[in-house]
C-alpha cells in the first residue's frame, strides 16, 4: 500500500503556509513535504508536526534564484560557496525535523558553452550534501526536471540520473523521481520505475500537460500507482500538483 505525501508548497495554497499542515492531516495526509521551509522557522515546522500527528518527509536545499528563471546555486561554478552556506541552514533544520530525504535541486546552466564545468560542480557539490546528511541517517536525492518548464537544467532524463548514482557510488544518494517532468520529456515511466526503483528515494507526481491533479491529464494514475506498489520502491509518494480550484476538491484520486 503506497504512502502519500501533501506537498505543502503546491497544495492548500489557499492557506497561509503554517495553517497548511492543519488541512493537510485533515485531508488524510499522514506525511508532508516541502520545497523550501525556509519561511518558518524549524521550531515551527516542529511544533505544528507534532500537533498533528505528521511526519515531515522531504524538504530541499536551498536554490537560491532557481525558481524565478536563475540557474541556482548546485552546479554553478562561482556560487560553490553560497552553496555551503545553503546546506549549512539546511543541515540546522534536518537536524531538528529528520526528514527522510532531502533533495539537492541540479539547476541549470544557460549557455551550453560551459556545461561540462556546471555539470562536474553539481557533482561535487551533491557529495557534499551526501556527507553532510548521511550522519543523521537522511538520504540525499537529486532529480531530473524537464527543460520545456525550465530550459538549460542540467539533469533532465533518467539516464543522467543513473549515470550520476554510478560515478559517485554513494549508498546514501538515490533519485527524485518526478512523474510530470519525466512524462514530459517523453520517457517511459512504468519501465523506468520497475527497473530501477531500488535507486529511487522519493517519487513526486502530477498529471500532464498541465501539472494538475490526477485526472487533468492524459496519465493512468490507477495504472501508474499499481505498478509502483508493485515495485522495490519503499518510500513515499508526494503529491506535487497544482490544484484546478481548491485543494479539496482536488483530492478524489486520493480518496479513492
Amino acid at each position: 500500500m503506497l504512502n502519500f505525501t501533501a506537498n505543502l508548497s503546491l497544495l492548500f495554497t489557499e492557506l497561509p503556509l503554517i495553517d497548511r499542515f492543519e488541512a493537510a492531516r485533515q485531508a488524510g495526509f499522514k506525511g508532508v513535504e516541502l520545497q523550501f521551509p525556509y519561511e518558518l522557522t524549524a521550531c515551527a515546522i516542529k511544533d505544528k508536526l507534532k500537533q498533528h500527528n505528521l511526519k515531515l518527509v522531504l524538504f530541499n536545499v536551498g536554490a537560491a534564484d532557481l525558481l524565478k528563471g536563475g540557474e541556482g546555486l548546485a552546479c554553478v561554478p562561482d556560487k560553490q560557496n553560497q552553496f555551503k552556506q545553503a546546506l549549512v541552514q539546511t543541515l540546522a533544520y534536518a537536524e531538528l525535523l529528520k526528514p527522510e530525504v532531502i533533495n539537492v535541486l541540479p539547476g541549470r546552466c544557460l549557455d551550453s558553452r560551459h556545461f561540462n564545468a556546471y555539470l562536474e560542480t553539481f557533482k561535487e557539490n551533491l557529495y557534499l550534501a551526501v556527507e553532510a546528511f548521511s550522519p543523521l541517517d537522511i538520504k540525499t536525492v537529486f532529480e531530473a526536471i524537464n527543460t520545456h518548464d525550465m530550459p538549460g537544467f542540467i539533469i533532465h532524463s533518467g539516464a543522467q540520473m543513473l549515470e550520476v548514482l554510478t560515478q559517485l557510488k554513494q549508498p546514501q544518494l538515490r533519485m527524485q523521481y518526478d512523474i510530470y517532468h519525466m512524462q514530459m520529456m517523453g520517457e517511459k515511466l512504468e519501465t523506468f520505475i520497475k527497473e530501477y526503483a531500488d535507486k529511487i528515494g522519493h517519487i513526486q507526481f502530477a498529471d500532464c500537460p498541465g501539472r494538475g491533479q490526477p485526472g487533468t491529464g492524459q496519465i493512468d494514475f490507477n495504472r501508474l500507482f499499481s505498478v509502483i506498489d508493485n515495485s522495490a520502491y519503499t518510500g513515499w509518494v508526494g503529491a506535487e500538483y497544482k490544484p484546478v480550484g481548491i485543494t479539496s476538491n482536488s483530492l478524489d484520486w486520493f480518496k479513492s
